[in-house]
């Protein structure tokens, strides 16, 4: 059984707490144990230091200060992580700490954690919420969940969320959207191949066309978004001795933000013209919003140029919310989800200190 108050004696420590976080194993579906220590946390801050409202949704745990500042600021990280590779628990060799959750996202959150209880007099009322199940499927989200069931509980005038970013901004994300094209043929004895009519063979067109493709790089408000369109699966084949009537390619379309879905699917039905086209999985991507004031005196604070984000995150959830959003946490999100997951213990430090900068009023 994991002891609940482990957390509290690490608060003002990040590099200790992130370990501390990793020890407890949290893959999705786990998330109680690592749920029931946040809230421990997150109750003694309230105790100590700025007043917390605490709420909690299944293992989401929400805590929102209420001094009529005028402005909100929602800061969000998960708690789960993907199963583990024999990287629980956490080693360190020099600036370097390894682990499952290293940068995907336990150090995130233990940036979270220290912030919070270090802060004393926040410019801005703001919103701490640590969720379960984003590394599994999209109904499961926490945050999701949160969404549909609470949505007041989330009301912000911006977000930043904890992703791994190497202590800088990411604006928005890509959307991303699934597909599979469907190539229909008729069955036969492959001694007598020519009675039939070979699915395989006839997917064979659309792969080519998918490797001659060269997905472009399309700029939405000032950020370069790198597209791609890949290949990701394919099945087909009845037996060693039958022509297949069937063969299904499912394909992965990273769109940039500046596109809707409707877009993205339009898109790729032109692109498959002549295949029954199937849209299996869909989430929308979100604008970088850096034009924001809020975002614009982050950005200042971080004193760094803000890059895209490539892959999908939660900031599509507050861009649904009518909510600019940013990713901002330590860690380089290449190392997410591998055996050697690794965070750097200058990016804990630096994004702390950036992100207590900007929430301090007398910072």
């Amino acid at each position: 059984m994991t002891d609940v108050s482990r957390l509290i004696p690490h608060l003002a420590d990040p590099v200790a707490l992130t370990r501390e976080l990793i020890d407890i194993e949290s893959v999705s579906g786990n998330e109680k144990p690592i749920a029931d220590s946040v809230y421990a946390a997150v109750e003694h801050i309230s105790d100590t230091g700025v007043e917390l409202e605490l709420l909690r949704d299944g293992d989401t745990i929400v805590a929102r200060t209420h001094q009529n500042l005028g402005q909100r600021i929602v800061i969000a990280g998960h708690l789960d992580t993907v199963p583990i590779e024999n990287n629980v628990p956490s080693t360190q060799s020099d600036d370097i700490i390894y682990g499952r959750g290293a940068c995907d996202m336990k150090s995130g959150v233990a940036m979270q954690l220290c912030v919070a209880a270090a802060l004393r007099q926040p410019a801005y009322d703001i919103t701490w919420v640590f969720y379960d199940h984003e590394e599994v499927d999209a109904s499961l989200n926490g945050l999701g969940r949160v969404a549909r069931n609470h949505p007041d509980w989330l009301h912000g005038n911006f977000a930043i969320l904890g992703e791994p970013s190497n202590a800088g901004i990411e604006g928005g994300c890509n959307g991303t959207i699934r597909v599979e094209v469907r190539s229909t043929g008729v069955r036969a004895h492959s001694a007598r191949a020519f009675v039939g009519v070979n699915a395989i063979h006839g997917i064979a067109p659309a792969l080519a066309q998918l490797a001659d493709f060269e997905a472009p790089t399309i700029t939405v408000d000032g950020l370069d978004y790198r597209e791609s369109l890949s290949a990701v699966g394919i099945t087909g084949g009845v037996a060693t001795n039958v022509i297949p009537d069937e063969c299904v390619l499912t394909v992965n379309y990273r769109f940039a933000p500046s596109k809707t879905v409707d877009d993205a699917e339009q898109f790729l039905c032109h692109f498959f013209d002549g295949y029954d086209v199937t849209v299996t999985d869909v989430s929308p991507g979100a604008r970088p919003g850096l034009n924001q004031d809020m975002a614009a005196e982050f950005v200042k604070t971080v004193g760094q140029e803000p890059k895209p984000k490539l892959g999908w995150t939660d900031v599509a959830r507050f861009s649904e919310l009518g909510i600019p959003a940013v990713n901002y946490g330590p860690g380089d999100p290449l190392y997410a989800h591998r055996a050697d997951e690794q965070v750097p213990v200058s990016d804990i430090i630096t994004a702390v200190e950036k992100l207590h900068a900007f929430l301090e009023a007398d910072s």
